[in-house]
């Protein structure tokens, strides 16, 4: 009998009218020791982009390892893995023209990583102080597979810190029920708002609802399956 547990759940990309532009579906399992692999598809119906990826965390949701394939109108952007350790970060894979790339990053431990898959955003929050009184706290260093809003580009390492300021708990509806959440904004270094979502709070940050200033857009919990 295995041990880990399991949580299937979609998350629907809306735009400022309410109309759907893309969807998630997301399959995570939950093992024993705490760590967890997510596995998410993003499907982006108004720029084309198919992504998928397969993310791992430790138990305290620190990366692990990540791939990501990257289409366009069905042609391949970017194939990668990402590797973390306690000192570096390796990346290898293939990139838009077909070439075998490889890099490496001497670092301190990486406390998140943005993977583009948005079902894991709500993951970088995991390890801050949930009281509005500390304001904004400092998740550092942050890295990411591409500088573009959509991630749509050939996967590099690039560092991406963010800052978290936790709001309130809260209870949130979504078509897949009501839940008792945590309000999170994230802002980059220039003090813009990158991020303002809702998770589930609970060990397993499920994402509820997330707004998206950059494309005007919201992204919500459509169906959830969970033990």
């Amino acid at each position: 009998m295995l041990k880990h547990r399991e949580i299937k759940y979609s998350i629907d990309y809306l735009d400022n009218n309410g109309k759907k532009r893309g969807v998630e579906p997301c399959f995570v399992s939950i093992h024993s020791d705490g760590s967890r692999v997510i596995r998410a598809t993003s499907k982006i119906f108004d720029t084309k982009i198919i992504r998928d990826v397969i993310y791992s965390v430790d138990s305290n949701f620190k990366p692990v390892d990540c791939f990501i394939k990257i289409r366009e109108n069905d042609k391949l952007i970017s194939s990668t893995f990402f590797c973390f350790t306690e000192k570096c970060i390796y990346l290898n894979g293939i990139n838009s023209e077909k070439k075998v790339v490889g890099e490496k990053l001497n670092t301190e431990r990486s406390e998140s990583f943005i993977s583009h898959a948005v079902s894991a955003d709500v993951w970088h929050s995991a390890n801050i102080i949930k009281k509005n009184s500390e304001g904004m706290q400092k998740i550092s260093p942050v890295y990411s597979s591409s500088p573009l809003p959509n991630g749509a580009s050939d996967s590099k390492i690039h560092r991406w810190d963010l800052r978290a300021k936790f709001i309130e708990f809260t209870k949130i509806k979504t078509p897949a029920g009501i839940f008792d959440a945590e309000h999170i904004q994230y802002y980059e270094n220039n003090n813009s708002l990158w991020l303002e979502m809702w998770c589930t709070n609970d060990i397993d940050r499920i994402m509820l609802k997330m707004y998206y200033p950059v494309y005007d857009s919201y992204y919500l919990l459509n169906e959830l399956d969970r033990a």
